[in-house]
């Protein structure tokens, strides 16, 4: 009788970052040619891939809690699968946040963190590839280190564009309502950062 063949782990939490991916990409395209008036379908876009990270995150977890030895602790494959999903939960919130706020027009800084965001998950998939080689990868602690550079950048750019906006922008609203786009854009690199914690912590606590 052939042997049974366990669940791949590890590909499926790369699954689960290429919908955070994808979702940084719509935010990434959606920002930069925006389009107010048809803002409703991307978002409706974006949550479709939303969506689909949640019943990956679903599936994982199913099979996780019917595994009776998985590769890694069982407990460091649930927190990086939740902490995936709220990388793509956040990338959702942000075009939502856009419409919600009847935003017509966007700050240079708000594409800014467009594009670091789209690097910060693209640092992240790179990450989450080379994870299942943990134990011998040369170039996996490096990865770890880009995205907590990547993340730094974008802290950086949150003092920036929110010093910015307190000196030059008289509308109370609009402070208000930028502050809180910002900190939602800010949130999206500081979860892209969780994931290269957890993975960190993966490492020490398994090896």
């Amino acid at each position: 009788m052939a042997q049974k063949k366990g669940n791949d782990y590890f590909t499926m939490l790369v699954d689960n970052v290429k919908c955070s991916c994808e979702a940084a990409e719509l935010l990434w395209e959606n920002m930069n040619e925006y389009d107010y008036v048809n803002l409703p379908e991307k978002i409706q876009d974006i949550h479709e891939v939303e969506h689909r990270g949640d019943l990956g995150k679903h599936s994982l977890m199913e099979k996780l809690m019917k595994e009776f030895l998985p590769p890694i602790e069982r407990e460091d494959i649930m927190a990086l699968t939740n902490i995936i999903d709220d990388v793509t939960d956040v990338l959702d919130e942000v075009l939502t946040n856009l419409y919600m706020y009847n935003i017509r027009s966007l700050r240079p800084e708000a594409l800014e963190f467009a594009a670091l965001i789209r690097k910060c998950c693209a640092a992240m998939k790179e990450m989450l590839e080379d994870f299942r080689n943990f134990r011998r990868s040369p170039t996996l602690k490096e990865k770890i280190i880009t995205l907590n550079r990547l993340e730094e950048e974008g802290d950086q750019l949150y003092t920036r564009a929110v010093h910015r906006l307190y000196t030059e922008e008289n509308d109370a609203v609009q402070i208000l309502v930028w502050t809180t786009i910002y900190n939602c854009l800010e949130e999206c690199c500081d979860c892209c950062e969780h994931v290269a914690d957890s993975v960190e912590m993966a490492i020490m606590k398994n090896t």
